[in-house]
């Protein structure tokens, strides 16, 4: 259960599972169990922006602090996302 930072934000860990590397870039937001069951989900654009697909427990301020970390910080956590996945950010047809 590869994590994006050892940290948590907003309450959080962000992580992603070894079976959605399948997927284009996300990111899984769990304060306990690092599992997709009851996480929010974001999927990352190449411009750091997020979608949210998932909310799971979180509340919209979270999701806001969790949203403006991930642009802050989406090119160094697509560098831990490419050493699992051949898959690129959400929206792009090809890998950078």
């Amino acid at each position: 259960m590869p994590k994006y930072y050892e940290f948590k934000i907003a309450g959080y860990y962000l992580y992603f599972t070894s079976f959605c590397v399948i997927e284009c870039m996300h990111v899984h937001a769990s304060d306990r169990k690092l599992t997709e069951a009851g996480s929010a989900k974001f999927f990352v654009r190449e411009n750091g922006d997020t979608e949210l697909q998932n909310r799971g427990i979180l509340n919209d301020r979270e999701i806001a602090k969790i949203q403006a970390f991930i642009k802050e910080n989406y090119k160094e956590m697509y560098m831990k996302w490419s050493e699992y996945s051949e898959k690129g950010y959400y929206g792009q047809e090809h890998p950078v």
